[in-house]
């Protein structure tokens, strides 16, 4: 009968000992899943950081922001979150004169003896002399944006080209 009362409180030990580790790995899973809850958060926070600073540079860029390249503040909400985007002024990169021959030249912008009246306007009387070269120029922009979100401190900026189709003669500013 001794035999019997000492395996009673083993059991009871070993249960407690059982109890305490099956408690540490429910504690062990809970702060794991807290961690991969807040990586997630970051990563949603930063991609509605980069949606802003994209949604900023489409405002920029759908206007003709050639005329007057300038810095501009906007303020977008992605996801119930106001960001505060910086635009940078808008950089022309380079202005080329293009072939006649490209295939995706508007037909505005091909030049030849029969063509007097394209459309396009000129700056200050410019007109195409060359029957190789069109009558457009191409340019390509860089449109930079860097958005902010004052209450998680994410930011993100986005660099944006834009390519588009010019009079001849029109330099980059």
């Amino acid at each position: 009968m001794n035999l019997q009362h000492r395996q009673n409180g083993t059991t009871l030990a070993v249960a407690l000992i059982m109890l305490v580790v099956l408690t540490l790995l429910v504690i062990s899973s809970i702060r794991s899943s807290n961690t991969d809850l807040r990586i997630a958060q970051n990563m949603q926070v930063q991609e509605e950081a980069v949606a802003a600073a994209q949604q900023a540079v489409e405002q920029v860029i759908s206007v003709n922001f050639t005329a007057n390249p300038a810095a501009s503040a906007v303020t977008t909400t992605i996801g119930g979150a106001a960001y505060n985007v910086a635009v940078s002024q808008p950089a022309c990169t380079n202005s080329v004169a293009i072939s006649n021959s490209d295939p995706n030249l508007p037909s505005a912008c091909i030049s030849s003896g029969a063509a007097q009246n394209t459309g396009i306007k000129f700056v200050s009387g410019t007109t195409a002399t060359t029957t190789g070269t069109s009558w457009c120029y191409t340019q390509q922009w860089d449109v930079q944006a860097t958005a902010s979100d004052a209450n998680t401190g994410a930011t993100a900026t986005v660099h944006q080209g834009v390519g588009l189709y010019v009079p001849t003669g029109t330099s980059c500013p």
